[in-house]
């Protein structure tokens, strides 16, 4: 979102940020862990680390995993993450609306 990188403190357990919603979103678009984090340019490794800390955050499983083997692998949001993506992408709209008249007026005094 042009202007606004939203970080939200979940309790004490850490962080929601925008990257952690691209992760999810692209796991359900691809159905892979692996295919999401080569879009995004990630190592599987630093993929497989922001989902373990997501569900730390939000104490449960974001993702259905199915393993390899001749039907192959992958994986899917559960409901929890898709909750999770939708909630926090509608923090991230109603935040922009709540700036924009602000942040607008910031960008006419860059000159």
């Amino acid at each position: 979102m042009a202007g606004l990188f939203l970080r939200l403190p979940i309790g004490e357990a850490g962080n929601m940020g925008p990257g952690k919603a691209r992760l999810l979103e692209l796991i359900e678009e691809t159905g892979s862990i692996r295919a999401a984090a080569s879009k995004m340019k990630l190592s599987y490794r630093r993929a497989w680390l922001l989902l373990q800390d997501i569900e730390k955050i939000f104490g449960g499983s974001v993702l259905e995993r199915r393993t390899g083997g001749k039907a192959g692998g992958g994986a899917a949001l559960t409901g929890r993450g898709r909750d999770i993506v939708k909630h926090f992408r509608n923090a991230e709209r109603r935040a922009a609306r709540a700036i924009k008249a602000d942040l607008d007026a910031l960008t006419k005094l860059k000159n």
